[in-house]
Order: C-alpha cells, then structure tokens, then sequence
C-alpha cells in the first residue's frame, strides 16, 4: 500500500495539481551553521511523505518550522493554501507525535487520548464518541483503562498516534515514531502505521534516519544532506534511479565503479572501467558525452555469482575470489576480491535448506559475477 501507488492518482504528477503543504526558499541558520539551505518542497494531500537522511542533515530542523516550534531564517511555508510562515504552533491546522511518546503516565489511555479535546473545550459525549472511534481504530479499546507503564511499545505508540489523530489535523508531523521499537515490532507497526493513515487519509510527514522504514512507509521520499535535498522522488525512484553516488550508497548498498564512456549510443553505453580489465554494457540511454568519466553503480542482488565461467566472454562480466561471506538466514553476502584489491558485494537468497546449512560457494572460492545490461546506473554526480 506504501510504494509508489496508494491513491489512484498520484497528485504530484497531476498537471496544476495544488499541494496541501508548500515551502518555498526556505533557509534557517544557527549563527553562522545553516541548518537548512534554500529547498523547495511540495507535499500533497494523503500522501506519506518521508524526510530521510543521516543525523545534522537539517531534516527535523525543518519538521519543527513545519510544526512552527522554529521559524525560517528566509523562505514561506504554505499549508492549505494559508501562509503558516509566522504562526504559532498551537494555530496552525497540524499535530505532532514525538519519538518518546510523551504520555502522561498518571493518566489511562482513554484521558491520553481525549486530552486535547478536553484542553478545547469539546462537549463530554462528543469526546467520549470520538476516544471510542479512535481507540477501535488502534485496536485498543480493551486498553482504554490502562495506564501507559501497563502497555508495551507498540501500544504506547498507537496511543500516542491516536492522541495525535483525534482533533483531526490536516497535517501530522511524526518525529522517529517507531524509533523506540525493537526492529520485529518495528516492522508490524509499520504496516499498521499506512493502513490507518490510509483510512483516515491525514497527510503525514514522517523524518527518519532508516531507509528501510522509509521505503516501506513512503509514498515519496526527500533524502537530505547538509541542509539540501538531494533527491525527491518515489522509493522505486530512490532506489533503482538515483541521481547521485550519494543516494545510491545512502538508500541500500551499491557496488561503484569508476570508468570512461568509449560508446554512447541512442539507446546505450558502453563504459572501460579503470583498473579492470573489462568493459561494462548500459542498455538505456543516458544524457553522456564519449569519453567522459562516470561512475556506474550496480545494486549487489542484481548480480548473479557462480563457480562456473559464464558461457562465451562479453560485457559486464568479473572474475574474483570470495573473501568474506556474511549468512543472514533468508540470504548470504558474499564478499568478492577482484584482481585490482576492490570488494565486490554480492547478495543471493538461501532458497534450500541445504543451501543455508551448507554453502555451495565457501571462502577463497574463484567465482563469476555477472549481471545484466539494464542493471546498472550511470551517475554523474
């Protein structure tokens, strides 16, 4: 349901479509350290939009101007159509939901999560209506008299996700909300995150530093570094398309190597890969001129790994020798030696049970590694 498509149209392809959040030039420094510089992001409505990257990348800097706890140096922020750019945090049409939860631990979850409506004023059979419908839709009901320290994480994490969602923003800011979990219960929360996202179809804006809950999550991610974005698109996008060496080693992992474009082609390239001696194959066209230098990045699962030599030499082609294999259970890493010192890495699933208790490729193994001409990205940058 996450991906690339959970609504049946995807609205920032939409010609003139108006995103539900726009921030335009934005800039906020600390002194002299820009924690962010100048982006420009639009964000629509029902999506489940993630801000990737690595710690001091600028990502919650940014969540906390959306949420108005910090206020841009330079730059607006529009949601729904309404310069939020000055106002306070308790005016603007959105709620947060931080990493520690932050419930009151003397309250049971059903005060938690009519707290807010309480604070406005709402009339009692109205919140009792509402805390009833939200705690179903968390499946907690049954909890409704517990206390948080009675819960487990998980719980005390739709708890506060349903304290968020009952005064029905039109924005919910998620802070590492399933950073606190281990990563089995990480996993379930995730999808029980989308589904009642899906429902409620409250755009949410999550800042994570795990690419694998990004990815799973997300209907587009922005992955930041210093203060910039540098890249914007799909997961699908993210991972098979990146831009940037940066993205492709960032999302995943990728095997780069360094080369001279020696064809270039309508409809590919092909590349000499400096201290190697091969030629790598690129069966779509990409924006190159001839013997320019460029870097290729091939995804390790893409690549096939055998003792056997393939059947006729020709591109894409390498000969190595294993020199570390890492087992996973669903999978093994194999770590591959070429002739030059450089590390190839290689993934492939453990489909039998004898092949996961008894390698059929061990350590210092001479092995074949090749992939296919539409497998690999040619980056520029």
């Amino acid at each position: 349901m996450s991906q690339d498509i959970k609504n049946d149209e995807n609205l920032w392809e939409v010609p003139n479509a108006v995103p539900l959040i726009k921030v335009q030039g934005v800039t906020k420094r600390f002194g002299s350290f820009t924690a962010v510089d100048n982006v420009d992001l639009n964000i629509y409505k029902g999506e489940l939009f993630s801000l990737l990257g690595g710690s001091g990348c600028g990502k919650t800097t940014l969540l906390r101007m959306l949420a108005g706890f910090e206020t841009p140096t330079s730059g607006t922020i529009t949601i729904d159509g309404v310069d939020m750019t000055d106002v306070p945090p308790y005016e603007r049409p959105i709620n947060m939901m931080f990493q520690s939860y932050a419930l009151f631990p003397h309250m049971t979850v059903e005060s938690n999560v009519a707290y807010g409506l309480k604070r406005d004023g709402v009339e009692k059979s109205e919140i009792a209506r509402r805390v009833d419908e939200m705690l179903a839709m968390v499946e907690l009901s049954s909890f409704m008299k517990r206390k948080p320290h009675q819960l487990s994480g998980g719980q005390r994490q739709r708890v506060a996700l349903a304290r968020a969602l009952i005064k029905r923003p039109k924005v919910l800011l998620l802070d590492e909300p399933l950073g606190a979990l281990d990563k089995r219960l990480r996993t379930q929360t995730q999808f029980e995150l989308m589904n009642i996202q899906d429902k409620l179809g409250v755009t949410f804006v999550v800042v994570t530093h795990d690419q694998e809950e990004a990815m799973t999550l997300s209907t587009r991610i922005a992955v930041m570094d210093e203060g910039s974005f540098v890249q914007i698109g799909t997961p699908t996008e993210i991972y098979e398309f990146p831009e940037t060496r940066y993205v492709a080693k960032f999302i995943g992992s990728a095997n780069m190597f360094n080369g001279r474009v020696t064809q270039d082609g309508a409809d590919h390239i092909e590349i000499s890969v400096n201290d190697l001696d091969t030629k790598f194959y690129i069966d779509h066209g990409a924006s190159v001129r001839l013997n320019a230098e460029i870097w290729i990045a091939v995804r390790p699962e893409k690549i096939i790994i055998s003792k056997t030599p393939p059947e006729k030499p020709g591109p894409n082609q390498l000969k190595g020798t294993i020199h570390d294999i890492g087992y996973l259970g669903n999978m093994s890493t194999y770590r591959v030696e070429m002739s030059n010192g450089m590390i190839v890495d290689v993934t492939a699933p453990n489909q039998t049970r004898y092949r996961s208790a008894k390698h059929d490729l061990d350590w210092d193994d001479q092995v074949y590694l090749s992939w296919a001409p539409s497998s690999a990205v040619v980056l520029q940058k």
